[in-house]
Parts: C-alpha cells; structure tokens; sequence
C-alpha cells in the first residue's frame, strides 16, 4: 500500500549550496536529475578575451597590407647614379630584381633628397642630407638586367638574385589566413551562445548583481525611522524562511512589493536589509541598465534575470529606479519609447504571466509611483505598496543614533535636540548632516564633535556656506531692517513657528536668512498659520517700505514663495471665500514631463479670473497685516536692526530678549467653521517647515 505522505505537494525548501539546481538531467532520466552528480560544465572562452583576439588579427591583417614596405635604410635613386658609382668602384653586392637593383655601397654617400644627387661636400648632418650605404634604382624602359651583368663581373660585385615568394597556393593561404580564422571564430561564438544571448557579445544577458553572503551585510538593526515600512518588509524575509507555516493557512506568497517614498528616505537602504535578513538568493539591478539603443535588448536582459532567480528559486529581485521602465505606456507628448515598452511588457508578462511563478519575489523602489503603468500596479504584480516616507522626531534621532556610530561625540551633544531642529530631513539629509559637522570639527582640529560643529553644519545645509560680509553700509542697514521684518512679523504673529535665528551674513545667493524652527511635526495646516506664514513671508518687504517709503529686488524670493503658498490655499485647498471649497488643481506641480500640456483646463476663463482676484487679494492682505505689524511696533523693528549691525548673527534667546516673550497659541488644537484645514501626508509643498526666507541680491 502506498505511503499517503508521498502524495502531498512538497513545499518549495530555501535553496541549499550542496544541491546543484542547474544541473541539466541526462537524456533518458525521464526529466529527473542526480542531486550527488556533480554538474559538467562545458568550458567558455571569456567574451572580452575573444574580442580582442579578433582586433589584434584584423590590425595585423591591415599592417601586412597597407603597412609600410620598404626598407627604411635604403634610399631610392635614379638608374644614372647606380651606374656612376659602379664606375667609381664603391659597389661591393648588388641584388637583381626583374624591373630594379638595389646596391651595397663600399663607401656610404650623401643623398640630396631636394636635388636628387649626391652631394660630397654637404654636411651629413643637413636637414635635407640623408647619409646611406644602400640605394635602389628601376630599370629605364629598354635596359634589360642582363645588360648589367658584365659591367657588375668587371667590378667584381658580389651578385644576388631577390628571394621567391613562394607557390601562389602559400600566397592565397597567408593572405586569407586571418579571415578564415575570423571565421571560426565567429561560428564558435555562436556555438556558446545560450539562455536568452542573442548576440556574440552578450548585449542581451542582464547585468544584475548577486548579493554575496560572504561579504558585510546591512540588515534591519541598520535601518531606523520606518518601522512600519521594516514590519511589512520583515513579514516577507519571515514567509521566504519558513515558508510551511504560511502555506498551512492557505496563503501564498505576494509577488511583488514596492517602495514608495520620497527621495533620500532609505528605499535601496531597506532592499539591501532585507538581502541581509533574507539568507536566500538577492538580484539587484537599476531599471536603467535594462534599456539600450538596440531593440529588443531589454526584454532579453528581463527574461535572462528571471531565469536566473527562477534557477535559484525561490529568490528576490530588487529594480532601482523602477520608473525608468515602469512609465504608462503611450503617455506624455512625443509618442512613446518602443525599446522601453517592450521591456516593460516583458517584465509584465515574467511577473504574472500565462506561466505563473510563485518563488520569485520581486522588489522595486520609485519616488514617482504617479507616472507607472495601471498594469505593473495591480494585484497579482506588485501586491503591496511600503511606503518609506520621511521620518517623524523619534525617526531622526535613531537615525542620527545610527550614522553616529563609532564618531566621537561631546556629551553636551543632544541628539532629541538635532532631531527637533531637523524636521523635514530625509534620512540621507541626516547623514549628510553628520558627516558635515564631523569635517567641520576636522577643520577646526577638535578630537570630538561639539554643539556648534553640529549648528554650522545644519546652518550650511540649510543656507549654504557663508560668504564675505557685506561692506556698504547702507545696504547692509537695508538687509537688516529686512530680516528684522521677518523676524518681528513671525515673533508676533499668533501660533507661528518659533524663530531659530536671524542673521545679516551672505550665505549662498542670499544676503541675509531668517529661520524658523517648528517645535513639532505637522501634517495639517489650518488656514490661520498659513495666513500667518504668509504675513511673514512678506514682513521684509513691508520693513522696507515703513523705514524707507521704497522697495528693493530683496523680496524676489519672498514673494515666490508667497504666491505659491496663496495659489496653493485657493486653487487646492477651498482656503477662499470668493472662489469657495473647489479643488482646481492650480499649484500642484507636474511631475509628469507634457502632461499639464494635454490636459483639459478644468475650470472657465471667468472662474481663473475669480482665482486670480483672490489670489491678489490673500498676498494684499497679508502685506497690509505686516505693514500694521511694522508700524505699530517700530521702536522693536529698530531695536533688532541695532542689534543685527552689531552683531550680525542673533540666536533665539537674543531674539526673545529684544522682542520679549512671543505670542503662544496652538491653532491646530481646534478649527472655527470657516477656517478651514490643509491636510498632507507629508509636509505640504510651499509650506517649508525648516526653511530660512532668503534675500536675493539680485532681481
């Protein structure tokens, strides 16, 4: 009776490094193959040795051919001045040819190569003077060799005849030698080629990367600040090690997962942890490398990864980059990209298929998941969405825990403090920042990094690197009644973002930078801050105009980020009573090159003019709040300029002191009706939560 066991359906074990899986089965063993045999491998001439095999053979041919002939020694003469120097008894060989001679000469001469003569009396070491012991001369039409012969006995000249080139049979091999060997060359290329090659140099085998398990691995012990990212990605390395207790309840395996998020939040950082914690086979590629300027290369480097991964299954996949490939198909202007679509549909069809495949997990990361095409994003392809977003407070500082690891710190060092002065940041900003301040204690020779070393280099990521001070004095009293209206406006306006300095000293292409620090991280707006944030934006304008009744070019930025932050609150955010709770999409940014050029405008001519109207009348408001703001509070405005010239540079408590306690009021903690509310689940666009408003020096 058979053994019940033997009918169930094996579950697919992890790959182990004794079995040969590539091992193809000998003819008549029914398919099965001898996981003891040791696998026989047909040997492979490398590609690159071959290529330059044939280069070396073909320049070879070319210098036999077309290559330089004559001997470099002996110097071609006219008939006359062979027989002149037989004559004259200074030949001792002369070698026959059918149509020419050629001569040794007992005595070297020199050869006037400008008249064509000898020359006794000429220096040797003229330019235009070669000194020779052989010369060769053609026969004049009518002189037979013969002819020379007595004269050339006479003189007891020793007499040769030109050696024979051999059968013409010699002649035909040599001379088709290289191309016959060319030739087999060729047809044994061919012969190698195998598993999706389509030409003799390889153009269509992928160029994806195993992850070697010998080498240093990241795992998630190095990945902080995403940990609901980490759970999902920790549910697949756990289905990939114990695969039993999954397929018990029916579950298989998702095929793809994609990482979502914006640029620098740790997507390959992640990819890379989990080829760590995986312990099965990791195929990492960018989505770049499978698209070339021939057709059809593209899909051929899909189908070779995946053989690949299938031969080492069950494995993972990792696509970089995966819009470079991934893009909707026949969108945007100019038609569409054959070579990249016939990519795209191969990497379709290998992912879910007529022939489905359920051991390959496929992993890819994008920070434009927008411009992908709807069938690479449905179930059955890419299953999950792990979105890696930016980190919140606690994120940042275990992430600045990690980058700081084995760096000399101070203990005055507070790294709760960094990570709430660096909202926004990425984790890549993050590193970046320790590695600034890290140069920065270097340049000033410290053996551990101090609180400034930190505070500069947040200041030069932020602002840019400081440059020479400003020498004209009245320009530097503008730029400081500027930033002195920036910080007044802010200092005052209820629940804005506490300032964390104010500075007259050029960094970048500004002349001077106030910053603001949130004390929290946002994700919602009410439409107070924002009318606030605008206020501010504006307040060095309205400075400039309340102590000098006159306007400059410092306010170009201020006022771009003011409009774009007033376009954003009428046209998306219903933030306007005029135009009312309508979502127009003015303000929102393409990221999809051509798209907002094929698009149908949504609105009629008369609603823009409302838009318009409204949008005017949001910045005139703001202006006019920071204008009563400036003149109301004068005797503070010049204080803080008093301030600024003396010292150019004033933290937080410098400010406090000047302007006394600010106005605190949390105006996210509860909304009127008519408010209003911005909600994000990121930091919004046009509403910089660590950004400094800039004074441009130019127009």
């Amino acid at each position: 009776m058979p053994n019940p066991d033997n009918n169930k359906k094996p579950q697919f074990p992890l790959m182990r490094p004794d079995k040969d899986r590539n091992r193809q089965p000998k003819p008549g063993e029914g398919g099965k193959e001898d996981p003891d045999m040791p696998q026989r491998r047909t040997p492979r001439i490398p590609t690159w040795v071959v290529a330059t095999l044939i280069i070396a053979l073909v320049g070879w041919y070319i210098w036999q051919f077309f290559g330089p002939q004559d001997d470099p020694d002996v110097v071609d003469v006219p008939y006359t001045t062979v027989t002149q120097q037989l004559e004259d008894g200074n030949v001792s060989q002369a070698t026959l040819g059918e149509t020419s001679i050629q001569v040794e000469l007992t005595n070297p001469i020199n050869w006037n190569t400008e008249e064509e003569q000898v020359d006794a009396n000429a220096p040797s070491d003229a330019e235009n003077i070669r000194e020779t012991e052989q010369i060769n001369a053609t026969l004049p039409q009518g002189v037979e060799i013969t002819d020379l012969l007595p004269a050339l006995q006479d003189a007891q000249v020793v007499i040769e005849g030109e050696t024979s080139s051999g059968s013409i049979w010699t002649s035909i091999l040599i001379s088709f030698f290289p191309f016959l060997l060319i030739l087999g060359l060729i047809l044994f290329m061919g012969r190698q080629m195998s598993r999706g090659q389509q030409n003799v140099f390889g153009f269509g085998r992928s160029k994806a990367r195993q992850n070697d398990p010998e080498r240093p691995q990241v795992t998630f012990a190095d990945v902080a600040g995403e940990d609901e990212a980490k759970q999902e990605l920790m549910e697949v390395v756990d289905f990939l090690s114990n695969p039993a207790k999954y397929h018990a309840l029916g579950a298989r395996l998702p095929r793809g997962v994609l990482l979502v998020g914006p640029p620098g939040t740790g997507k390959t950082l992640t990819a890379r942890a989990v080829a760590g914690e995986a312990g099965v086979p990791f195929f990492s590629v960018s989505a770049s490398e499978f698209v070339e300027m021939f057709v059809g290369v593209g899909a051929s480097r899909v189908r070779d990864l995946f053989d690949k991964a299938k031969a080492a299954s069950p494995s993972i996949i990792f696509v970089d980059e995966m819009d470079a490939v991934g893009r909707q198909r026949f969108a945007g202007v100019g038609g569409s990209n054959d070579e990249r679509e016939q990519t795209l549909n191969q990497l379709l069809v290998e992912m879910d298929g007529f022939e489905t495949n359920q051991e390959v997990i496929v992993m890819a990361a994008t920070n434009r998941p927008d411009v992908l095409d709807p069938a690479l994003l449905r179930p059955g392809r890419f299953d999950r969405q792990v979105v890696v977003g930016l980190p919140d407070r606690k994120g940042r500082e275990a992430i600045l825990k990690i980058h700081s690891r084995g760096i000399p710190l101070a203990a005055a060092i507070d790294l709760d403090l960094i990570a709430r002065s660096t909202t926004g940041f990425s984790g890549a900003d993050l590193s970046n920042l320790v590695n600034e301040a890290a140069l920065t204690a270097a340049r000033r020779n410290r053996k551990e990094i101090e609180k400034d070393d930190f505070d500069d280099a947040l200041d030069k990521i932020l602002l840019g690197v400081a440059r020479s001070g400003l020498t004209n004095e009245k320009e530097r009293e503008v730029v400081a009644y500027h930033e002195a209206g920036h910080a007044l406006v802010a200092h005052l306006t209820p629940g804005a973002d506490p300032l964390r300095k104010v500075s007259i000293v050029p960094r970048g292409r500004a002349l001077g930078v106030t910053v603001q620090m949130p004390e929290e991280d946002r994700h919602n707006y009410s439409k107070t801050y924002l009318l606030g944030r605008l206020a501010m934006m504006l307040g060095g304008r309205a400075a400039e105009m309340v102590i000098y009744d006159e306007i400059t070019t410092g306010a170009e930025n201020d006022l771009k980020q003011a409009t774009g932050l007033a376009r954003r609150m009428v046209g998306m955010w219903g933030m306007s009573d005029d135009v009312g709770p309508l979502y127009l999409g003015t303000g929102d940014e393409q990221v999809f090159l051509g798209r907002e050029l094929t698009q149908d405008k949504s609105f009629s001519d008369a609603t823009a003019e409302r838009v318009d109207a409204a949008l005017r009348e949001i910045v005139e408001n703001a202006l006019r709040e920071a204008l009563e703001l400036c003149r109301t509070q004068r005797h503070m405005l010049d204080a803080m300029v008093e301030a600024l010239l003396e010292k150019e540079t004033l933290d937080a408590p410098e400010v406090d002191e000047i302007f006394g306690p600010g106005i605190k009021e949390d105006l996210n903690a509860g909304f009127d009706e008519d408010e209003g509310l911005a909600a994000a689940e990121e930091p919004v666009a046009g509403v910089p939560t660590q950004r400094a408003t800039e004074t441009e020096p130019t127009a």
